[in-house]
């Protein structure tokens, strides 16, 4: 059998193929954060023919001070339960499981800049430029209940997990990287400091959902920036991810995005996505650059990761995973 339709079993749940359609913003959302009938159909085309082995939806702002963009998703109030529960009944009644992406956008927010905040007072190298208002001890600590709150509400929806996005440049990004947190409290320094709130994250998810709802984690395990986070700093924070709880790793960019500086091949970020699988127990994604059945094919072959996000390729043909079922059997 094709490694790519080999059925994947994650605690309670059992994925039909190793095929993902990776988080992608779409700005659908109406602009107080709920489902839209625009999304709701944008998520049934893409998920139509049940061909997907897990979908996971584009990130959806715990708080409003983490709020991305105009046309981002809401999971920061329960008014947006009833919303979430229709989008995970589109998937689900195209057979496809789905988890819900949550995120705090810290220093990268589309709030005014009195109210943009961060792990510290810089801005963020590849943000807007705009200086970010350094935490508050007691601001920290309430993250933990935000992101807690948020996956309550996507497993009341209905949903079949949830995953904490810590890549990309925001909030949890800023944690990790030493270009963005300059702190001196126990959130700053050394690694352990600076992946504290991550754990504390973590922990406080769990909890309120359960041991029988996925809780995934997409890890930005490499800035490919002068100063910033460092592969062997992304291994060892992998490890500490999966001790505290999460069942799938996730593997991305840091603080420069989705993308890899100075290379698009298929599969760009296996030299991350590889040494962290070589090193966890659980499950790992990896996206980036594939549009090719074969691609995800030779990954997994090569052990760069258990499961292979699409994102773009799906973007631009709907019946992207069907075709690549279809091709693959």
């Amino acid at each position: 059998m094709s490694h790519l339709l080999e059925p994947l079993t994650i605690r309670t749940l059992t994925l039909r193929n190793r095929l993902v359609l990776a988080p992608m913003a779409t700005s659908k959302a109406r602009p107080d954060g709920s489902i839209s009938d625009e999304l709701l159909a944008y998520y049934d085309e893409k998920s139509r023919g049940g061909a997907l082995g897990l979908a996971i939806t584009e990130h959806c702002f715990v708080s409003e001070q983490g709020r991305n963009r105009i046309g981002q998703p809401s999971v920061a109030d329960d008014a947006m339960v009833d919303g979430l529960s229709a989008l995970a009944e589109v998937f689900h009644g195209n057979g496809v499981p789905a988890v819900v992406q949550i995120s705090h956008a810290g220093a990268a927010a589309v709030e005014p800049e009195k109210r943009l905040v961060g792990p510290s007072g810089v801005a963020t190298p590849t943000g807007s430029g705009r200086v970010a208002r350094a935490l508050m001890p007691e601001e920290v600590a309430d993250i933990p209940r935000q992101f807690a709150a948020a996956a309550r509400r996507v497993k009341e929806a209905g949903f079949d997990g949830v995953e904490i996005h810590a890549a990309h440049g925001y909030l949890l990004n800023q944690f990790l990287s030493p270009l963005t947190n300059h702190r001196t409290d126990r959130y700053g320094g050394a690694l352990k400091n600076r992946i504290r709130l991550h754990i504390q994250v973590i922990h406080a998810v769990r909890d309120e959902v359960g041991s029988d709802f996925l809780l995934l984690l997409r890890l930005g395990a490499h800035d490919y920036l002068e100063g910033g986070t460092v592969i062997g700093e992304g291994v060892e924070a992998a490890l500490a991810f999966e001790e505290a709880g999460v069942d799938v790793l996730d593997i991305s960019g840091g603080l420069t995005g989705y993308g890899r500086p100075g290379t698009v091949e298929p599969g760009y970020f296996s030299e991350l996505s590889a040494p962290i699988k070589a090193v966890v127990s659980v499950p790992v994604i990896l996206t980036g650059g594939v549009t090719e059945p074969d691609q995800a094919e030779r990954l997994l072959a090569q052990g760069a990761a258990d499961l292979i996000g699409v994102g773009r390729a799906m973007l631009r043909d709907s019946a992207w995973a069907v075709k690549a079922v279809r091709t693959s059997q």
